[in-house]
């Protein structure tokens, strides 16, 4: 008996060992998966359960209420208000190339900051996980963590090394993307698998465009903003007499054929919406056209990750995709150049992502041409950022000040998201009297006017990137009379295979945002003026029109798809 007691005792420790054993693996287990959830792989969990990194009511209220001001984006976009007067950035630029983002709360304090109404405003930079970071998060109310000067300084310039070695490759500089437009050498040519009546036209076009005659009818200084103006009129007015558009019929709204013209995608949906009812460029018969117009909503194609049947970003792909396999089985079309006669129109952040792999051939019109993140120059077309706050008057609040009232130097207002921007309000809000550098302004209608007066009273403003290499700003500075200062690595400015925008704009690299000022101060006045009046020349072709006119943004967005196509054909 006492030997059979001992047997059971001997089965039960043997079988409360293999369950312990059991239970230490499955918390291992569980303790590898927690670990690997707050490596970079939450980029891509981030992405798809928090929609882009950013609440998708915010997002969705953005893009739709023409009432908001550009700094109102930027609040909507970045911040999210916990006290009277503190805003807490709500992600983190994990890579700057690929557009994924760390949605982590944790932050190192900046010091104080004024928004453009004298508000203090309690700036937060992120930072690396350090070790035991659960105890950093702390409460999220009025209250925050003090470092030295010394502290924020290194935490500054820790930050500005880590944007920049962020990157996969050192950032494309002006002058590398000037060669490339002149080179054409970052595109790769495809060959129709045959030949047609149309191929022969575009052909004949691009002699025409190679060998233009010099035009001398123009003053110089108005030829200057080009980079050859006499072959962009020879190409302006080809396309006027050849160009043929087939709009695809093909499509369900809201994604396909629903433009919204409010917001800061609006681009995008003026471009759809006066393509679609055009006479002049439109044919019912797709074996006249040229070109051909995939007309979906980038913006629709988003919200359609939470108002219908997809949840992740590859559904998204999917359903283009599916698109595409739709009108190639009804149409030759595609097939026949294998998309490189097709265009889509797009100003979504995502939308560079999401056309990467099905519809990369086509000849991409986004508002996100990043260099690093995919976009081609030569092929692709930079679509320019219009924050449009009605579709009843887009050319509100249009114009600004001569130079001589200009007192203010250089410019800012937004929300402080990405990491350059709490860099560039460390080092310059406050700092001189001439920098009028600041975080959120005002919603109030106070707020706006002194955001708009700011713009037209300033020499330059600064277009710093935020999450991606775009900004609406660069638009609103040539509406303005603001001489742009683009401070975003890899961005292509808008319709850069025409305009020298050198001549007209000043380009800042992101690791010399510290020594903005004094970049300023160094550009000769004499060239400051030379600067100041070519942008009233180019105002002209970044207007929309309700009814389109030569050389306005629409003819201009349509024009460079047309170049860059007409480029492409392999001569004979």
């Amino acid at each position: 008996m006492g030997i059979e007691l001992q047997f059971q005792r001997l089965c039960c420790v043997h079988s409360v060992k293999k369950l312990l054993s059991i239970f230490g693996i499955v918390i291992a287990v569980v303790a590898v998966i927690s670990q690997l959830v707050a490596l970079p792989y939450e980029n891509y969990i981030s992405l798809l359960s928090n929609a882009d990194g950013v609440g998708f009511k915010a997002e969705t209220d953005l893009a739709t209420d023409e009432k908001r001001s550009n700094v109102e984006v930027d609040l909507v976009l970045g911040f999210q208000k916990l006290g009277n007067s503190t805003y807490v950035e709500k992600r983190l630029n994990a890579n700057s190339t690929t557009g994924f983002y760390l949605n982590v709360s944790i932050y190192s304090s900046l010091g104080r900051m004024r928004n453009g109404s004298g508000q203090i405003l309690q700036l937060k930079l992120p930072a690396a996980r350090p070790n035991g970071w659960e105890n950093v998060i702390a409460d999220t109310g009025n209250k925050s963590v003090s470092l030295s000067e010394n502290e924020a300084t290194s935490s500054n310039s820790n930050m500005l090394r880590a944007g920049i070695n962020s990157k996969s490759r050192r950032p494309a500089s002006i002058s590398y993307m000037n060669s490339l437009v002149q080179q054409n050498s970052s595109i790769s040519l495809v060959r129709s698998q045959w030949r047609s009546a149309r191929e022969g036209e575009l052909r004949y076009a691009k002699v025409q465009i190679e060998n233009a005659p010099i035009i001398n009818t123009i003053p110089e200084f108005h030829s200057s903003v080009f980079r050859n103006y006499s072959k962009f009129r020879r190409s302006y007015e080809l396309m006027e007499r050849v160009l043929k558009v087939y709009v695809y019929k093909e499509g369900e709204k809201p994604i396909f054929h629903h433009p919204y013209m409010r917001g800061i995608y609006a681009s995008e949906g003026w471009f759809m919406k006066l393509m679609e009812k055009n006479k002049q460029f439109l044919v019912k018969d797709p074996k006249r056209a040229h070109l051909f117009y995939l007309p979906f909503s980038s913006l629709k194609l988003r919200e359609a990750l939470s108002k219908q049947n997809f949840t992740h970003q590859k559904d998204l792909e999917n359903h283009l995709s599916n698109y595409i396999g739709r009108i190639s089985r009804k149409y030759h079309f595609w097939n026949r150049s294998r998309g490189a006669d097709h265009f889509f129109v797009a100003c979504h952040d995502w939308a560079l992502r999401l056309t990467r792999k099905n519809m990369e051939t086509c000849v991409r019109v986004l508002c996100n041409s990043n260099i690093a993140g995919g976009f081609k120059i030569g092929k692709d077309v930079s679509l320019p950022v219009t924050y449009v706050r009605s579709a009843e008057d887009p050319l509100k609040d249009f114009g600004g000040n001569p130079p001589s009232a200009r007192p203010v130097l250089a410019f800012f207002a937004g929300g402080i998201h990405g990491y350059l921007r709490p860099i560039l309000l460390q080092h310059w809000s406050e700092k001189e009297p001439d920098m009028k550098i600041f975080g959120p302004m005002p919603r109030d209608p106070e707020g706006k006017a002194k955001y708009r007066d700011l713009m037209k009273s300033s020499k330059y403003c600064i277009c710093a990137r935020g999450y991606e290499v775009h900004t609406p700003r660069v638009v609103e500075s040539i509406h303005s009379e603001c001489v742009p200062v683009i401070i975003s690595d890899n961005y292509v400015p808008p319709f850069f295979e025409v305009f020298d925008w050198e001549s007209f704009s000043v380009f800042v690299l992101e690791k010399d945002v510290t020594d903005l000022r004094n970049i300023l101060l160094s550009i000769p006045e004499e060239k400051y003026m030379k600067m100041q009046r070519r942008l009233k020349i180019v105002q002209q072709y970044f207007l929309w029109h309700r009814s389109p006119v030569r050389y306005d943004l629409f003819h201009m967005i349509l024009h460079s798809i047309w170049y860059n196509r007409v480029l492409q054909v392999k001569s004979k």
